[in-house]
């Protein structure tokens, strides 16, 4: 199978914004319709193909004295050049060149890893079934136009619609510089867009200036991962002609990827990567460390893996600062056990973009950093709603998108359902407090405040995985507290984000760490966070010799188990009023630390009971201090705060 073909596939979802009809889709040239529905009636065989260089005006990233310019590759129905017009769906991306070879940052502080090949790790390697399919391979050379091998040629050129491909600033065949996630990296596809709009100006090889005549000026942004980051930035300029966007595990806040509450924290599989490695990592264009090694050492200045502050630096790459100016809608797409791109980053854009009053849509699956439309028992719901998504926005049908539930959320794998919003109704917060345990119990979690203000400890270490720590609560553990409710009487609906407050002292040790894990405790056969792909090909749109149209789907894989950890959550304690602000600690003083854990959408059954678990260092997650930090916690002034359909109803 072809690699990009199943990538775009994987790229296929987004989030609405804006419910007003676009006045310019009633322009469009008409594609045959049928049903408010468009139809495959051209021939992706026929399809014309070209690329043009679009200058970035005001963007010289590489500081080469000319403004910077991106590769953009084209796809649309033969008939635009006689005069039909189409709107454009766009993915931007860093990746179409391939990447390079990158060591990671050591993690390992005590020195017990000094050379980092615990990390070596090449995040697209890591990727490649999650997000671009099973038996792919990445481009052969960087110096060549990439072919196009998502799905949306095969399905969405027949359907009346061109494909856009964007390669990021600093990749391939662009110039400028990658700067993971700054105001340049925005401005190539915006450009594009501009282009498309006749705002812009683009070439083709030989130098001679190109129109995009054929265009409406109606364009949809999607992809998956930094891909639907992009899209994410480019909605929040308001640049006009975008009517919609698909981010699909995309990022929101680049602090929130590589930090949370002050404390450098990895996304999942990528210990010790942080914004200067991936800006390496995706430069590929000609002459690259001379272009923008230096830029890009200023980055790893900057980005501060000291302290974990927020700071400028991150401010400039929160794309939250903007939302008000989002005016495309927003089909929004995260995965409950994608541990990479979190689902704080899909949440808190989701809640902004409801406070600015943009038309939203979601989805929440099972899955990894993954796609949706990769997925055996929805792939079919998937393009019938992003099909009706795009042709409502781009071509001004109106099909009833809309009026269909906002939120498509998997409990279980394969237990889809549909509702009105997310979190879903009638959810209220229900506050369970800890209670201490004795020498040989673990503590307890429930509705009553205990009496007493006893004390409980344990001792940091950074060789056992969370997962570890939480597996055993039978018995205590020198390394962990462990609070569990009693067993629930019915099936209790976790749905948002759930917070923690915790009175504790730290004392010796060097581990300024606090994680707060939410496990679900009884035996259940539950989703991993894995997948696996079948071996027989599945065939969505028109194919054509060496792009046939088809790729493989997959399932979810799936474990019995005597528990799952739901979600968690980190703090930098000396981050415990601000994460813009180190504070230090005294040695053996009480403080109140409060936090929130990563927001989840979870079912658990009866006869099962929800626990708490505290530890300091995450090793899959934090830095690797010097074990022996001793935290002492006061569980009668502790409490964790749960989001439960049907409040405190839903809990007994």
């Amino acid at each position: 199978m072809n690699r990009w073909k199943t990538v775009l596939i994987a790229m296929a979802v987004a989030v609405p914004s804006g419910v007003v009809m676009p006045a310019a889709a009633a322009r469009s040239a008409p594609a045959p319709i049928e049903n408010e529905e468009t139809k495959p009636v051209y021939s992706r065989a026929d399809a014309l193909t070209e690329t043009v260089f679009v200058e970035v005006a005001g963007v010289d990233s590489d500081r080469d004295g000319s403004p910077d310019r991106v590769a953009v590759d084209i796809m649309r129905p033969k008939e635009t050049a006689s005069g039909l017009k189409v709107p454009v769906i766009m993915e931007s991306s860093p990746y179409y060149a391939g990447t390079n070879t990158v060591v990671n940052h050591t993690v390992d502080l005590d020195a017990s890893d000094p050379s980092g090949m615990d990390y070596r790790r090449n995040k697209l390697d890591g990727l490649s079934e999650a997000i671009f399919g099973a038996g792919e391979r990445p481009p052969a050379s960087r110096a060549v136009a990439p072919p196009f091998r998502g799905y949306y040629d095969n399905y969405f050129v027949p359907r009346g619609y061109a494909v856009v491909l964007v390669e990021n600033l600093g990749s391939g065949r662009a110039t400028g510089c990658p700067t993971s996630g700054l105001e340049n990296e925005t401005a190539g596809p915006k450009a594009a867009i501009d282009w498309l709009n006749g705002r812009a100006r683009a070439f083709d090889a030989a130098g001679n200036q190109v129109r995009a005549d054929w265009s409406t000026g109606n364009v949809g942004m999607i992809g998956v991962s930094y891909n639907g980051t992009l899209a994410n930035a480019v909605a929040a300029t308001g640049v006009r002609g975008l009517k919609t966007i698909v981010p699909i595990a995309a990022i929101s806040s680049w602090y929130d990827y590589y930090r949370a509450n002050g404390g450098v924290v990895a996304p999942e599989g990528y210990q010790g990567e942080d914004t200067d490695i991936l800006a390496r990592y995706v430069l590929t264009r000609q002459n690259a460390e001379q272009a923008c090694g230096a830029l890009v050492n200023g980055i790893e200045r900057d980005q501060d893996r000291v302290t974990g502050d927020y700071s400028p630096f991150w401010d400039r790459r929160n794309y939250l600062n903007h939302v008000r100016g989002v005016r495309a809608s927003v089909f929004a797409v995260a995965g409950l056990n994608d541990w990479n791109v979190k689902t704080k980053q899909t949440v808190q854009w989701w809640d902004a973009l409801a406070r600015q009053g943009v038309q939203r849509k979601i989805w929440l699956h099972q899955g990894p950093h993954f796609n949706p439309f990769s997925l055996a028992s929805r792939n079919a719901e998937w393009l019938r709603q992003l099909h009706r998504w795009f042709d409502f926005y781009l071509y001004g049908l109106r099909n009833g998108i809309l009026d269909e539930p906002r939120a498509d959320v998997e409990s279980g794998p394969e237990q889809w359902a549909q509702y009105a919003t997310w979190p879903l109704p009638g959810t209220r917060d229900v506050r369970l407090n800890l209670g201490a345990g004795t020498r040989d119990r673990n503590g307890t979690l429930g509705s009553r405040r205990p009496h007493g203000h006893g004390v409980e400890s344990f001792v940091d270490q950074g060789s056992r995985t969370a997962g570890q720590l939480a597996q055993d609560v039978v018995t205590t553990d020198p390394n962990r507290l462990a609070y569990l409710s009693e067993p629930v009487d019915g099936q209790v609906r976790l749905s948002g984000t759930p917070k923690v407050k915790v009175r504790a002292s730290f004392a010796g040790g060097r581990s300024p760490y606090l994680t707060a894990l939410l496990v679900d405790y009884g035996s259940d056969t539950r989703a991993t966070g894995g997948v696996i792909f079948s071996q027989e090909p599945y065939c969505y749109g028109q194919g054509v010799p060496g792009d046939t149209g088809c790729t493989y789907l997959a399932r979810h894989v799936t474990e019995t188990a005597p528990y799952k950890i739901i979600t968690r959550g980190w703090l930098d304690v000396r981050n415990r009023n601000s994460a813009a602000r180190t504070e230090l600690l005294k040695e053996g003083r009480f403080y109140d630390f409060a936090f929130d854990l990563q927001p989840s959408d979870y079912v658990v059954k009866p006869g099962h009971r929800i626990g708490v678990v505290l530890v300091s260092t995450d090793r899959d997650f934090t830095l690797r201090f010097p074990a022996g930090t001793r935290v002492a916690v006061e569980p009668g002034a502790s409490s964790v705060t749960l989001p439960l359909v049907g409040g405190r109803t839903g809990l007994s």
